[in-house]
């Protein structure tokens, strides 16, 4: 089986290429792109690698579920109302098994603001403890910000926090899935976690982990950190499969690539700027070159060049 599904990924890999210039994948629906099924039982609608905009609903992160014979859980709530709404209608449209769980992996709009759909479903909704005071910190920016792109598709959508939160992990075994929500450290956001289902080799990595997209560095977002928790929790997971928090599902060499290896390659570059006696202005344009193919560069590069510039200038 595992050989069968690598090679179906081979050749999603070869035929299925991220674009941030195609607005919506699938008409009809506010989903960026339809679910699709990558190992038996684990969906995903894959998000746009681009900003997120009006045409794609803010639809620019993966919504993940997993159908366990004895209910369906959700990773990631959905950056809207409708989001969560079109997600479900989608769950529905593939089994009668009703939706008992919704993971929500960072306190960021994306993962939270469809909270408000699931909760009105009964749903029981959990997040980290960090990610959740994020949210209820920033929760209203994040809902006017949302409103703004998304006009009238927004309507619906309220602030609606996790109901109930977990400090280290949170485990649930349904069917033939062990569930592990786990804390691994910090990361790209606060309260990040990843869903690593054991028995299938498989895991949604949430923001830890990027493919095909540049990722982005927030004010408060520590890269040194950020890599410490990749090789002494992420990488010894050593999954077989991973669902990345942006990009299509792939293996782990592709996320190091294109996560562990910017990080480890733009702090390179600022430690050879500093060395130099290179100020903040100059250190927007180190060299980048080598990950100008991936989407979001243009917008995200030099923002991120600067705020590696002012960590490190501290360390």
């Amino acid at each position: 089986m595992i050989r069968c599904v690598l090679a179906v990924m081979a050749v999603l890999a070869t035929t299925v290429q991220a674009n941030e210039n195609i607005a919506d994948q699938y008409p009809g629906s506010a989903l960026y792109s339809a679910p699709v099924e990558f190992i038996p039982g684990v969906f995903s609608a894959i998000g746009a690698t681009a900003p997120p905009t009006y045409e794609n609903s803010g639809h620019n992160n993966n919504l993940s579920f997993i159908v366990t014979g004895e209910g369906v859980v959700v990773i990631n709530g959905g950056g809207a109302y409708v989001l969560a709404a079109a997600l479900h209608d989608e769950i529905k449209a593939r089994t009668d098994e009703p939706v008992v769980l919704v993971i929500n992996e960072n306190g960021q709009g994306h993962a939270m603001l469809g909270n408000s759909y699931w909760a009105e479903q009964g749903v029981p909704i959990i997040a980290h403890e960090d990610a959740a005071a994020e949210f209820e910190d920033r929760g209203f920016q994040i809902l006017e910000a949302m409103q703004g792109l998304n006009k009238e598709k927004a309507e619906g959508t309220y602030l609606q926090g996790p109901t109930e939160t977990f400090s280290d992990d949170y485990i649930v075994e349904l069917g033939d899935f062990r569930i592990e929500v786990r804390y691994l450290g910090p990361s790209h956001s606060a309260g990040d976690v990843v869903v690593w289902l054991p028995n299938q080799e498989l895991v949604i990595a949430g923001d830890i982990a990027f493919h095909e997209r540049m990722l982005p560095l927030f004010d408060d977002t520590n890269t040194l950190h950020w890599l410490d928790t990749w090789d002494t929790a992420f990488e010894p997971l050593n999954a077989t499969y991973v669902i990345p928090g942006h990009g299509h599902p792939t293996n782990m060499d592709q996320v190091r690539l294109y996560t562990k290896g910017y990080l480890e390659y733009l702090r390179g570059k600022i430690a050879e700027h500093l060395e130099a006696g290179g100020g903040l202005a100059e250190a927007y344009y180190v060299d980048q070159s080598p990950y100008a193919h991936l989407d979001t560069f243009e917008e995200l590069a030099t923002k991120n060049a600067g705020r590696v510039y002012e960590q490190m200038e501290f360390e």
